[in-house]
């Protein structure tokens, strides 16, 4: 039997193991920095982050406005916006560049995330189909019975999939959702017949109508075809954080802000082919003329200031509310103010 001495000796290490592993939390939710107040890394999870769609993240580092702020960002990538936000939870990264329905969604989970940059008013995605299904499947209203490839369970993708089916008379039990991921991974799928359809964003979308492998059958890269599909505009891509983490940090967030807001004007101020230009070469997977069209057929989709319009994040919750009955069922309580801030983007634009 252990000594009264080696007991308290082992309980002695306990506590001191547990009051690591609790500080070790709390740098990361906070930063390496003494206070995280300002300095220190800060570490973002992008969903993808050669994805058209969440181009003004690395755009940023690359223009180098993130150390004109006096930042040291590390921008980290996981391939779907579900996963991402996983990190963010568990408290691995201090803000997430992905869609911003997951705070409304988190919301209704007990969690407060907040966009503080909305960087896009539309999904910037498409719904394509294989080339072969073309003919006979050519709207949501055909997915009964059908194989959709989403990036992963619980994605936006996945939410938008719900949604477009919804909306045009079709139950979300009625076909079967597959995990495709992005890129290579989700053509490979479609050629393979693992999918008669699919939700992805560009450059998937120009390499799949450039082969003749797959067509769009619903264009969310636009406002006119996100109204026309989900019955308003969507907001998108944004740098979500934890609310704890935005109001005990507001000179790092508005860093950020300066830094995306700074961005978003200059994309608005180039042409794709410039665009294009400043992105790592690996990210046109050599073909650096599809990966120029890529980014102009989606680079309409940013908003040029990271402003969200009320309105917009109010369809969103609508849309939601049609296919997730967690969200229907806390539609009235959800406190849309807590999902979204414009305090630090309005701040940058008047800075």
């Amino acid at each position: 039997m252990p000594s009264t001495s080696l007991r308290a000796g082992a309980a002695a290490l306990a506590a001191l193991t547990a009051l690591s592993s609790l500080s070790a939390c709390r740098d990361s939710r906070s930063g390496s920095g003494a206070d995280g107040g300002s300095g220190g890394t800060v570490k973002i999870m992008v969903g993808g982050i050669d994805k058209v769609i969440y181009l003004p993240a690395k755009l940023t580092e690359q223009l180098g406005y993130f150390k004109e702020q006096g930042l040291d960002v590390q921008l980290l990538t996981e391939p779907a916006g579900a996963q991402a936000e996983n990190v963010l939870i568990a408290g691995d990264v201090q803000g997430v560049v992905g869609f911003y329905d997951h705070a409304i969604h988190l919301q209704t989970k007990g969690k407060c995330v907040q966009s503080v940059v909305q960087m896009a008013d539309v999904p910037g995605e498409a719904e394509m189909v294989t080339a072969s299904k073309a003919g006979s499947l050519t709207s949501p209203a055909g997915f009964k019975g059908k194989k959709l490839g989403v990036t992963s369970p619980g994605s936006s993708t996945d939410f938008i999939t719900r949604a477009l089916a919804v909306r045009n008379g079709v139950k979300t039990s009625d076909y079967t959702t597959v995990k495709a991921g992005a890129g290579q991974t989700f053509i490979s799928t479609m050629e393979n017949g693992g999918i008669d359809a699919g939700m992805t964003t560009d450059p998937t979308i120009a390499k799949l109508v450039s082969t003749g492998k797959g067509k769009v059958m619903v264009e969310m890269r636009t406002e006119d075809g996100t109204r026309q599909a989900l019955g308003g505009l969507y907001p998108s891509s944004s740098l979500y954080m934890d609310c704890a983490y935005v109001k005990s940090h507001g000179e790092t967030v508005q860093k950020l802000a300066n830094a995306f807001v700074k961005t978003l004007g200059w994309i608005k101020q180039h042409k794709p082919a410039e665009i294009a230009a400043k992105m790592p070469k690996d990210y046109a997977g050599g073909d650096p003329a599809l990966y120029e069209k890529a980014v102009g057929d989606s680079i309409s989709m940013f908003n040029g200031d990271g402003v969200m319009k009320p309105d917009a994040a109010e369809n969103v919750l609508k849309v939601l509310a049609q296919f997730s009955p967690e969200v229907a069922e806390k539609k009235g309580e959800i406190d849309l103010a807590e999902t979204y801030t414009t305090h630090f983007v309005i701040n940058a634009k008047q800075g």
